[in-house]
């Protein structure tokens, strides 16, 4: 499927009609909190596999944080402030729980970014409701993968997930939604932009990717 730049437009416009676009600048650094050792393979597997297809690179370590992707899996949100040293790294954390606990929400992220305004970390915080506790553990580590890798809007995902079922049961990336990642990560093209202009390079580059 080719999306043209409107359609493009519309991943990287936040409700406020702003369009913010932004990658990663450096190594995804992953870990996860919360979950049992036999599900980290299928988490970091996800990770890996998405940021490969960017042409992305993954790291043990970032050299400034330690990690900058970190992902909290809990079954409540009141469990985020008991989390050692978590506030030090959001420092808005009661505020955000509070906020959570309201929207009755089972999933946020946070991004973080460096001077020039590409990603340097992302905290990813999932509350294991009965709606997300039904999800495939392959299916939602893809899925929380995908949204990581880029600054999507706040309504990218809203009415349509980024994955698709194969055959109805295998998970895998929509394909406008990997060619728009794989354009996202062309060398030529900036790591932060603001200018809705940058929609219609990013379908340029998904263009000459299909030709």
């Amino acid at each position: 499927m080719m999306m043209t730049p409107d359609t493009v437009s519309q991943y990287f416009t936040r409700r406020d009609g702003s369009y913010l676009f932004a990658r990663w600048g450096r190594p995804i650094a992953p870990v996860v909190f919360g979950v049992d050792e036999a599900a980290l393979p299928t988490l970091k597997g996800a990770i890996a596999a998405v940021v490969a297809m960017a042409g992305h690179e993954m790291a043990e370590t970032d050299p400034e944080l330690g990690v900058n992707l970190m992902l909290f899996f809990c079954a409540d949100w009141d469990e985020l402030p008991a989390v050692k040293d978590l506030d030090r790294l959001v420092p808005e954390l009661a505020d955000l729980v509070v906020r959570l606990k309201s929207a009755d929400a089972n999933q946020y992220r946070i991004f973080r970014f460096d001077a020039a305004g590409a990603i340097k970390a992302c905290f990813v915080f999932l509350r294991m409701d009965q709606h997300l506790a039904a999800v495939a553990a392959d299916t939602l580590a893809l899925s929380q993968a995908v949204q990581s890798v880029l600054l999507w809007s706040d309504a990218a995902f809203r009415d349509q997930s980024p994955l698709a079922l194969l055959e109805g049961e295998t998970a895998v990336i929509r394909p406008e939604v990997g060619a728009l990642i794989r354009a996202s990560y062309d060398p030529v093209m900036p790591a932060m932009a603001q200018d809705p202009s940058h929609a219609l390079r990013l379908a340029a580059r998904m263009q000459i990717a299909l030709e």
